[in-house]
């Protein structure tokens, strides 16, 4: 917090310097006139408003300066990602329900390597699922060194890619 204004220096400071003695130097009531310390704080007050503007000018453009170098900088690293296998599972939301459909994927980043062409599972029991998936895993183990599936990802039926699914065949697609 800046000091308070002496009143009696902001007066003595619109003063001239033999005027301000008289006042104030030896002698005098007050006697508070020193010529080390007076001549400085006569100019300070004279000046204060022209003083302030510059350095708050000044300030401003510190701060500004600062902004601009404290820019952050993005740095890019590559990252060679291993190749995983994405497993999605085409079903309704309980655990226990059917398994509509499956698709494999194989990714490494955010590039797409393969896809597996999906199938319908309707009448397949759960051994014949796993086979299935580990004739996939083995194809994929050869071709891209993939040993397991990422967890895997449930999509609803209705999302279904195979393009001759019961759901989406117009008998069975209810009108509103």
């Amino acid at each position: 917090m800046a000091r308070p204004i002496n009143k009696k220096c902001l007066d003595c400071s619109q003063r001239s310097q033999q005027e301000a003695i008289r006042l104030h130097g030896p002698g005098t009531e007050t006697a508070c006139w020193n010529p080390k310390t007076c001549p400085r704080k006569r100019s300070h007050y004279r000046n204060r408003k022209a003083n302030n503007d510059k350095q708050r000018g000044l300030y401003r453009e510190q701060i500004a300066a600062h902004q601009q170098t404290e820019t952050v900088e993005t740095i890019s690293i590559p990252v060679q990602a291993p190749p995983v296998a994405q497993l999605y599972l085409y079903k309704e939301k309980p655990k226990d329900s059917h398994l509509h459909a499956l698709a494999v994927s194989v990714w490494q980043g955010s590039e797409k390597l393969a896809d597996i062409e999906p199938i319908h599972c309707m009448g397949m029991t759960n051994t014949q699922v796993r086979h299935y998936l580990n004739q996939v895993l083995k194809v994929i183990r050869e071709r891209f060194g993939i040993t397991e599936f990422e967890p895997p990802i449930r999509m609803e039926p209705s999302e279904c890619e195979i393009a001759d699914c019961p759901l989406k065949d117009k008998r069975y697609v209810q009108t509103a």
